[in-house]
This record gives C-alpha cells, structure tokens and sequence, in this order.
C-alpha cells in the first residue's frame, strides 16, 4: 500500500529532527538510551542504579572504561527538553538506600541527562552526552497500532482474547459485546460500559497469576491526564476486517475514536521520543512469566516479538543520522535475577534468548546488535549453603518487605530469611512446552518464594563516601550499550 500523505508529512519531520539531533550531537556527541519494559520489571530501579553507579563510585569490572580508568567522572546536567518531565532521580535514591523501599513504576515519560568525562584510548579527553529516555513498555507495544485498521486491531484482539487462560478472563467484556450491534445508532453509555469491560480485562491479564504481555491499547491500563477522555473510551467491535461503518453508527464511532488515539497518543510518542533513539534496553520479568506458564511465555514471546518489530533497526551511518535514525544496539535483560542463584543466570538467559531468536535474527540481518543478559541493578538478596537435614543447599537470603507472606508466616521487613530458590531447567524448550513443574527445590513442595518482595539491601555508610549499591551484571548492561562509544 503506497504511503498517505499524512505519512509523508511524518516522514519530512521525522528527518528535520533528525538533522537538528545531528547537528547538535555534531559539537556535543549524545547517545539518547532508551530504557523500558514490562510492568514490575524495574525500569526505574535500573536507570537509578547506573545514574548512582557512574557519579558515586560504583563495582563495574566489566565496563572497561570505568574499570581502566579512564573515565574521569560523571555528572547530572539540565533536562535537555522542555516538554518531558525530568526522571526524579534523587528522590528514588533517598527511597532506595534511606527507606530500604522500591521506587514507584514508571507510569509516564521522563528522561534525564547525564555527562561523562572520559579519556580515549589515544590519550585525548573527550566527553559523551547520555539522554536517557524512561517510558513504559506498553507504550512501545502500542506502536504497531499505527499500522492497523479499527476492524484489523478488533478482529486480532478478539482472537487473542479467546485464548488459553484469557477466554476466562474476558467473560464479561464478551457477555456486554454479545448484546451490541455494530451498525446500530452510536451509544456513549455502551461505549462507556464497553471501554471499562475490555480495560477490565487487559488488567485482569496483567495480574500475576497470568502475566500476560500483549495488552494494547498500553494508556488503558496508564491513562494518566487521558482518563476519562474520548480518545480513550473505545473498544474492539465483531465487525468484518474488509467492512465499511455506516455513518453515526457504534462502530463509526469506536473507529473514530480509535484512530483518534493514534493521532493524540501514539503518533506523538513515536515521534518526538522513539524514533529518534539511538541505543535501547527492554527489561524483562521473565520470572513472572515463569511462574504463570507456558500460554504466558508464548505470549512474552509473541510481545517481545512485536517490540523488535517497532524498531528502525540497522547499522548506524552518518546517513542514517541525518535523515533516518536508526536504533543500532538493542539489549534485553531478564531482571531479577538476584531471586535465583548464581547456578541459573545462564539458563535464565538462555530461556530470554529463546523468546527473542525469531525476531533478534532479523534484526542482526539488518546491522543491528542484540544482547541478553540476566541482572539485577540493585541486588536485594546474598547467597549462602544453608543445611536442611543432613544436606547442605545453595540458598539466597534476604529481608522480605513488611507484610510479604509466605507459607502462613507474615514478615515484619527486619527478618531475614533463607529461601530456595531450586534451578531452571537445562533446556529452555521445557519451559516453552509446559513440562517444567517449577523451582521448588523438593517435588513435595509447594511453596515459591520467587514472589517475595524482598527490601532493597542494608548499607553501611562512612563518613567519606555514599555507599555503592550491589548489583549483577549491570556493568556488562554498561559496556554493551555505551562501552564502544567510549573507546
């Protein structure tokens, strides 16, 4: 289909801000980090701990230039744009190590600027603009919406919803679709009790029990100033892919109000924040999807799929900087991996890179790096051999957040406590087929404490220095996102 005019007009103005960011990058060279994912995978706690890591001192062997050397410092400076809502770093800090709590999750844009001062490895100094960008992945997994028509977008999400465990789920949005006519006069009140039926559903799916992650429309579950507005009252219609809506019909007026959450929804994001990216991480609770099953890991799959497919991937030239910017190194971390032991981050990755194969073959055939890595920005848990009869198992110990229950016991957020966290399979496909039973560390157990929330670590401050905060693999993150545009 050729391109509309309106998409031509996207095009030019997407290029003009390309050569604008040129231009400025040209005497001040930035690297703008897009940093997202799915709900409860910490974005905010990731883009805290490199913020506090690179100004206060962080352990992060692996990023050579920090570990070398040669990076002199790092710094804060103003918000680059206007418009965009600074990310509160210093608050989620004092949250972190002074209340020993999680930070709140991204419900919003934000961004912030940090500046690194470095030496390249022929003597100069340098400097190296970071534009981090923070915003929720369910924003992202809206964009393939820019390609679909009403009746496209209804007819996917209907078959979705007659899926596996979501059929359940959708009972009562699909018991209220049953008694609507899609060529009858248009309804506010139908649409209203249709809208808040779907969302209902979409935040169903969400829960962790199932986990799910294709769950667009992403601003029904995050409104935000939006609730309540028409752009976001509408929901799929029964209606033929290939069919015209007669004039001041329901499905006229679902349609209308679809494509209007393009054109104040998506298309802004896409324009002024995504398609001008240059690097990209996408954390991934993939413990969650664990834990729900196999239908919720085919439907991470089927989510991170469509993720890879939002991007303008391919090797960045000078070109491609002018008038096509391009995202030219993706990295998915597996978050949470401080809840398992050591033993099984290397399965844990191994599963992540299993949901991305498909899609990360294309992208590596287009020039684009793909990455995956197991983490945890701030390690909440430690490792110990803990003995239970006569054996000796490898266990990780850590102060559940007040109120976190667990096998009737109730804790006080004081109380450390050993859990066993058992292994993941050797074999990836286990997990994808179902035949995985879970990681209890004995088949007669039923508890699993993957879901404990365990507080942030206790630190111990001196009087000189801020202490670091722990963490895993997130000097790897480090090196492969900004490491060779530091050399």
């Amino acid at each position: 289909m050729p391109p509309s005019f309106s998409d031509i007009v996207e095009e030019a103005r997407l290029s003009a801000q390309a050569l604008l960011d040129y231009g400025e990058s040209f005497f001040n060279p930035t690297v703008r980090l897009g940093v997202t994912g799915l709900s409860r995978a910490g974005k905010t706690v990731f883009i805290t701990a490199l913020i506090h890591g690179l100004t206060r001192g962080g352990r992060f062997p692996v990023f050579e230039p920090y570990a070398t050397g040669r990076i002199a410092g790092a710094r804060l400076a103003p918000q680059p744009d206007d418009a965009v809502p600074r990310f509160a770093y210093e608050t989620h800090v004092r949250t972190l190590i002074e209340e020993r709590r999680w930070p709140n999750s991204t419900v919003d844009i934000s961004e912030l600027r940090l500046v690194i001062d470095y030496q390249r490895q022929n003597g100069a100094d340098r400097t190296l603009t970071i534009d981090i960008v923070d915003y929720p992945g369910e924003w992202l997994l809206d964009l393939p919406l820019l390609n679909r028509s009403f009746e496209q977008w209804s007819a996917e999400s209907l078959a979705l919803s007659r899926e596996g465990p979501r059929v359940k789920l959708a009972a009562p949005w699909h018991e209220h679709l049953a008694t609507l006519s899609a060529e009858s006069r248009e309804d506010e009140q139908a649409t209203l009790a249709a809208a808040k039926l779907f969302t209902d559903y979409l935040r169903a799916c969400r829960d962790e029990r199932f986990a799910m992650s294709l769950l667009p429309p992403g601003r029904f579950l995050m409104p935000g100033n939006l609730a309540g507005s028409p752009a976001l009252t509408f929901a799929p219609l029964d209606v033929p892919i290939d069919g015209a809506a007669p004039d001041g019909s329901l499905w006229a007026m679902m349609r209308r109000r679809y494509e209007a959450y393009k054109d104040v929804v998506v298309r802004p994001f896409f324009r002024d924040h995504f398609a001008r990216l240059d690097r990209q991480i996408v954390l991934v609770d993939a413990l969650a999807a664990f834990n729900a099953g196999p239908e919720a890991l085919h439907d991470l799959e089927a989510a991170l799929a469509g993720i890879l497919d939002c991007f303008r991937i391919g090797r960045s030239t000078i070109l491609s900087s002018l008038f096509r910017p391009r995202i030219d190194r993706i990295l998915f971390a597996a978050t949470k991996a401080d809840h398992l032991h050591h033993s099984s981050h290397d399965r844990l990755e191994a599963v992540l890179r299993r949901a991305v194969a498909k899609a990360a073959d294309r992208a590596e055939y287009a020039g684009a790096a793909i990455d995956v890595v197991a983490l945890a920005a701030v390690r909440a848990t430690r490792e110990a051999m803990v003995a239970r009869g006569r054996e000796k198992l490898p266990s990780i110990l850590g102060t559940p957040a007040p109120g976190e229950t667990a096998n009737g016991d109730t804790f006080d957020g004081e109380t450390e406590v050993a859990t066993f966290p058992g292994d993941l399979p050797a074999d990836p496909e286990e997990l994808f087929k179902g035949g995985f039973r879970g990681l209890s560390s004995t088949a007669s157990e039923q508890a699993d404490f993957r879901f404990l929330r365990f507080r942030p670590p206790l630190l111990e401050h001196t009087a000189k220095d801020e202490p670091a905060l722990p963490h895993i693999r997130l000097d790897r993150a480090l090196q492969f996102l900004i490491g060779d545009r530091l050399q």
